[in-house]
């Protein structure tokens, strides 16, 4: 796992703007259902597992939890891609949760949705400090791009999951110990 920062005082890159077709929305208290589609759509290729093992009763609370918000790019009317932001612990917003949905990547639009993710979480901040993780089990995109954006690496700790076998997730060989 590997934790990275973006402090108060980087510049946010420049870059294309999201394309005319995509809009970002801030979802307000999103339903169960919603949720899980987009966490387990954007997460099934890459061990997204904590958030499948919540309840319903869970995700609906941190769903009307005024401190996370859940942010969808919708493309020609159907998400593309999702960025959820977590206030609760401090002064920093952490980048909890992004992703685009299969349909959307190679299409130019994770890199734009990363920095208007990265402009919204600022806003948020109390200090202008964004965080995010990332790990091996993730697009092997993720770690550069967050790097291209501006964060910095914090740390890097080796870390092993047991991932539920009931939840059916396909674990890439190079992931298995």
């Amino acid at each position: 796992m590997t934790f990275l920062r973006l402090d108060p005082g980087v510049a946010v890159p420049a870059a294309p703007m999201l394309s005319s077709d995509v809009a970002v929305l801030r979802v307000e208290q999103p339903s169960v259902s919603f949720y899980r589609y987009l966490y387990d759509t954007v997460g099934a290729d890459y061990c997204w597992w904590l958030r499948r093992i919540s309840t319903d009763e869970e995700i609906a609370s941190l769903m009307r939890d005024p401190q996370i918000g859940l942010f969808v790019a919708m493309q020609k009317g159907e998400p593309a891609g999702f960025f959820e932001l977590d206030a609760r612990t401090g002064a920093d917003v952490n980048l909890a949760y992004f992703g685009l949905l299969p349909h959307a990547i190679g299409t130019g639009i994770g890199f734009p949705l990363l920095l208007e993710a990265m402009r919204v979480a600022r806003l948020a901040s109390r200090n202008g400090s964004v965080r995010v993780n990332t790990c091996t089990a993730d697009h092997p995109r993720a770690l550069p791009t967050y790097l291209r954006a501006g964060f910095v690496k914090l740390r890097t700790v080796r870390e092993i999951w047991d991932i539920p076998d009931r939840l059916g997730l396909r674990i890439p060989d190079r992931l298995r110990v």
